[in-house]
């Protein structure tokens, strides 16, 4: 009889652990790509195209007006949607130059870096020469990242950068996302 109540209590634990597991799915909802500067970048094109239900991915193009740059910071942020977008977790700002000559001494945008190398031709260090092109980035490693290994609260986010070329803010870039 005990052994039959602790393979009971057993089977109860582990299917209470199966089935109350959450899991969840980041879904881009929106892409929006401005430039602020017309002098200086134009976006010949910007959008989010959904291949399937399961499939999606993200295709930019901007044209560089004014060769060779040699000085940019990229600021991201995050922001949750609570009565309209407010600050959520991260909010920085880096040496995108700097960086990219020794991408490993950060290690999350050392993640970033690995992942959009194989999509966009911003793969070297400064000077840039020629216009930016992420072809085709889907989204799949994001949403690994998002729901399994930094675990986020459900709701909606926007995920913006801000590109700023010799201390001028020159585009910027909204990725909107729900996760559920």
């Amino acid at each position: 009889m005990a052994i039959k109540l602790n393979l009971f209590v057993a089977f109860l634990i582990i299917s209470i652990f199966y089935f109350t597991e959450v899991y969840s799915l980041l879904e881009f909802t929106n892409l929006q790509c401005e430039s602020l500067d017309k002098d200086f970048a134009l976006i010949d094109y910007c959008f989010l195209k959904s291949v399937n239900r399961s499939y999606k991915y993200v295709s930019i193009k901007v044209n560089l007006l004014q060769l060779p740059i040699t000085k940019v910071k990229v600021h991201f942020g995050l922001y949750q949607r609570l009565n309209g977008y407010k600050p959520f977790l991260y909010n920085i700002t880096f040496d995108a130059c700097r960086f990219l000559q020794s991408p490993k001494s950060n290690p999350v945008a050392l993640y970033f870096y690995n992942f959009y190398k194989e999509y966009s031709n911003m793969n070297h260090p400064c000077p840039y020469d020629h216009d930016i092109v992420l072809d085709k980035m889907p989204y799949h490693s994001i949403n690994n990242m998002v729901t399994k290994i930094l675990p986020f609260p459900e709701g909606n986010y926007m995920f913006e950068v801000l590109w700023i070329a010799y201390d001028i803010p020159r585009a910027q870039t909204k990725f909107y996302a729900s996760l559920s």
